[in-house]
């Protein structure tokens, strides 16, 4: 992506360049380092690099990254730590057995003893590739397929037991599209020359898997054709991102017999004593054309490709634990090809993340009692409470609202739950057995206790301690479901959260990603869930016409955005994050400004004004440099925005903005009053 500089200019009657530039750091620690601010790049033209340009400058992306930015500083300094943690766990050869501590040390030394593992080889999936190649009819292959489904391997469809979206006080069993190795359904439909590329380079991977499971060439070749056909298929069955947006179009509540007239050639019984699933009766179904076309390949594909297919799904899941032959394939299409990566992450890192991964809160309890401390949770906490408050006022102040709809919005907000830093009840992992004896088998029982975990919740009243992030992670998230907002320990760290900052730095950033996930409540798709976590309208019709021309607004904002060469980012895709980047950057600053009353004026700080320093703070949150292609992949699949849009895009729909840096009619940053969307 190129970078866009621009000369320097000061105009008459304007805020000039010296009223926004300090002469340099004080020395302190405040959370904004003026040393990566760009001063050939004028505030009021590209606020994104203007903030960050230097430091873009001074980062290039590590060998062994897809991309470099605040997060990713922020969790080198997590790993940092969580590697301390794991490596006297390790070497811990007293460790109680049994205990979170015997667990993730030997997961971890499991996981990095690469001798033993290169050993081994496939070895320790024998069992698994037997049984495949057992499977003589469809009842076999659906028993196959529950089976898989439990050790973490996703073959034909996904299926999980969660929250009834309509009922939030009940669990019920789900089911959705699935069944790919590419990142998306586009991949396999679109016939551009990139994506063509693309599609050649996955057949030549999987070919190559095959090779390394012992099948000659031309069989090799063959089988990933096969593969390549069947998910194709599925593919073309499935719903695009953009649909799958809409809650409502992926709600289907069927009993189990219209589940079996929807695809009498699967074989749910099977599947269900397989999981583990008893005494349902009912379920909800996705997206019933995919299931539709899957019922139509379940009599169309012979048994012997079905075998071929799961024989792929398994050593693509597992590939990354196993020998270094294995590995390195794997990295070669999903990290090189698809991302640009030139290095695989060294195996330290990714025994941590493996680790995290299977044993998250084992590993968070440590990690929480070590380095969190109480104080920074209760500002945090402080920061929430007035976030909310400042959001009661904007429902108040919204002249496109009716009374009746800003009632339901106070109520939702009411009873929006707050977790934060680590859960109240820790995750109970004593019946989970791990051993130094196989990191793949390790892998698969970890699996395999998630997913009877998750089973277990079947007829039972929804936990709402449960939390869906580890503690470490650098993350946050509502879940519109519970209606909460949760924000790991992990977040709670500088550039997002810094103790020794002052407000207006912490309220740009943490604040601003509080907000973000409290607006996530009021986006297009948390906007249809009601205060209790139900799928259910609880706008007036004109409210909700309202609500979308100034959320379309956002759509083409955003639709023309020009992320790579001439790949736009999909303003439908992101419109809930850019919602959510909006009102959250919108209610954090007047959370802030609140939070100043009764109190004198700020100083300036590095010669900057409270007001332009919570913006820095915004978008230093953002910078980060990314390759090609996993930039261009992520505009194809990811509903975020890329970095410097999500920096510049929110405040030019802000006069707070304009007021803070002079930003005035010409300026590239200036959007007239008639397009900017100011919803929340």
């Amino acid at each position: 992506m190129k970078k866009q500089i621009i000369g320097l200019t000061v105009i008459a009657g304007a805020v000039t360049l010296a009223s926004f530039i300090g002469d340099g750091n004080t020395g302190k620690n405040t959370g904004i380092d003026v040393a990566n601010i760009d001063r050939s790049v004028k505030p009021t033209e590209d606020f994104y690099h203007f903030v960050n340009g230097n430091w873009i400058k001074n980062n290039p992306i590590p060998e062994s990254e897809r991309a470099w930015g605040s997060f990713n500083e922020l969790d080198k300094t997590n790993k940092i730590k969580l590697k301390s943690i794991l490596e006297a766990a390790a070497a811990n050869k007293a460790a109680k057995p049994g205990s979170n501590e015997q667990k993730i040390g030997d997961f971890y030394a499991a996981a990095m003893d690469s001798v033993q593992l290169n050993k081994m080889g496939v070895t320790p999936l024998k069992e698994e590739f037997v049984a495949i190649d057992k499977i003589a009819n469809t009842d076999d292959l659906a028993k196959a397929i529950g089976h898989l489904h439990t050790i973490g391997v996703g073959p034909l469809f996904a299926g999980y037991i969660g929250q009834d979206p309509k009922i939030s006080t009940e669990y019920i069993t789900q089911f959705y599209q699935g069944g790919l190795g590419l990142p998306d359904r586009d991949y396999y439909t679109k016939t551009d020359e990139r994506t063509l590329g693309v599609q050649k380079s996955y057949v030549e991977h999987i070919s190559n898997m095959f090779k390394l499971l012992g099948d000659n060439s031309e069989t090799a070749d063959k089988n990933a054709k096969t593969c390549f056909d069947i998910e194709t298929s599925l593919a073309k069955a499935s719903m695009t991102k953009v649909e799958l947006r809409d809650p409502e179009k992926t709600y289907h509540k069927k009993t189990i017999k219209e589940l079996d007239e929807l695809t009498p050639n699967f074989n749910w019984k099977a599947y269900f004593d397989a999981v583990g699933v008893k005494g349902i009766t009912n379920v909800i179904v996705g997206q019933p054309d995919f299931y539709t076309a899957m019922n139509s390949s379940l009599k169309s594909v012979l048994i012997v490709d079905w075998k071929t297919y799961l024989r792929w799904h398994l050593i693509n899941e597992m590939a990354g634990r196993l020998s270094d032959n294995f590995v390195n394939e794997h990295f070669k299409f999903y990290g090189t090809i698809l991302n640009g990566v030139p290095a695989l992450k060294p195996r330290w890192k990714r025994s941590l993340e493996a680790t995290d991964g299977s044993l998250g809160e084992a590993l968070g309890k440590v990690f929480v009692d070590k380095y969190f401390t109480e104080a920074s949770k209760k500002r945090v906490a402080q920061m929430v409470e007035n976030l909310i408050a400042a959001y009661r006022v904007r429902i108040n102040s919204r002249d496109w609202m009716s009374p009746e709809t800003k009632k339901q919005a106070m109520t939702k907000l009411d009873k929006v739950m707050k977790k934060l830093g680590y859960p109240d009840k820790w995750r109970d992992y004593s019946p989970l057995n791990i051993s130094r004896e196989s990191y793949v088998q390790n892998y698969i029982r970890s699996n395999k206790y998630e997913f009877a975990f998750m089973v277990n919740k079947l007829g039972k009243p929804v936990d709402r301690t449960e939390w869906g992030m580890t503690p470490p992670t650098i993350n946050a998230y509502y879940n519109p479901s519970l209606n909460e907002i949760v924000f790991p320990a992990g977040i709670m760290q500088p550039v997002f959260f810094n103790p020794e900052a002052d407000d207006a730095v912490n309220y740009g950033s943490m604040g601003a990603v509080i907000g973000h996930e409290l607006t996530h409540g009021f986006d297009d798709e948390g906007s249809q869930f009601d205060a209790d976590g139900n799928l259910k309208n609880w706008w007036t019709d004109d409210d909700k016409a309202n609500f979308k021309k100034k959320t379309d607004m956002l759509v083409k904002q955003f639709n023309n955005y020009v992320a790579i060469d001439s790949t736009h980012v999909n303003g439908e895709l992101t419109l809930g994050e850019n919602i959510a980047d909006l009102g959250g950057l919108t209610i954090s600053y007047y959370a802030f400004k609140k939070s100043l009353e009764g109190k004198p004026v700020p100083a300036k700080i590095d010669g900057f004004t409270a007001e332009q320093r919570f913006f820095l703070s915004w978008a230093q949150a953002w910078r980060i440099n990314m390759r090609d292609k996993a930039l261009r992949n992520q505009v194809l699949t990811n509903p975020h925005s890329p970095g410097n849009f999500r920096a510049n895009g929110p405040p030019s729909n802000m006069q707070e903005f304009y007021d803070a840096f002079g930003v005035k009619e010409g300026d590239k940053m200036y959007r007239p009053k008639s397009e900017r969307a100011e919803i929340w």
